[in-house]
């Protein structure tokens, strides 16, 4: 009991120094080939707002002040050229219906309160971008084609972080035996 213990003991300390060593000078920076580049872009929303003016005419019937001077001057007009037209009664009727109708034009077009007015206008509008977000970098390391994701472009070579961790030792099963030749 006290051998195997003391095994223990020894095996554990063993393991300890390992990963001490491990966490003390087992990083190191080396160089790698770059093979390929290949850039990330990402579609990017920035939504913009865009406005402009256009002159708007408002017609409205209804005036604070009413005017009579279009129907009187639509009812003159009206009257003159409808005495112009028929003769004897048929003249007087003429120059009636003329100054009437004359005179509900000139009423209506006298009390028309016509206004233009600047309007603005304004939308959203999406606007989409391509953004280069980084590289796809395929380098070449000891032998081994690796892959990371940078930020910038990277030139021919660039460096690597290094991390020497020894490997777990496997232990030989425990039904497998050497054969010494029987």
């Amino acid at each position: 009991m006290r051998v195997t213990q003391f095994a223990y003991t020894i095996a554990t300390l063993a393991l300890a120094a390992n990963l001490a060593y491990a966490d003390g000078n087992s990083f190191f920076t080396a160089r790698a080939e770059v093979m390929s580049a290949i850039p990330i872009f990402q579609q990017i929303n920035q939504p913009r707002q865009e406005c402009w003016s256009n002159v708007e005419e408002s017609a409205n019937s209804v005036n604070s002040e009413h005017s009579y001077t279009g129907a009187v001057l639509g009812g003159l007009a009206g009257g003159l050229l409808g005495n112009t037209v028929g003769g004897g009664n048929g003249k007087i009727a003429a120059t009636a219906v003329g100054a009437a109708t004359g005179a509900m034009a000139g009423n209506y077009l006298g009390n028309q309160n016509v206004q233009q007015q600047p309007q603005q206008h304004c939308e959203i509008r999406d606007h989409y971008q391509q953004v280069l977000t980084g590289y796809t970098v395929t380098f070449r390391y000891n032998g081994k084609i690796m892959t990371a994701i940078m930020l910038q472009k990277p030139g021919r070579f660039i460096a690597v972080n290094v991390n020497v961790v020894p490997a777990p030792v496997q232990s030989a099963p425990s039904n497998i035996y050497p054969q010494n030749g029987n």
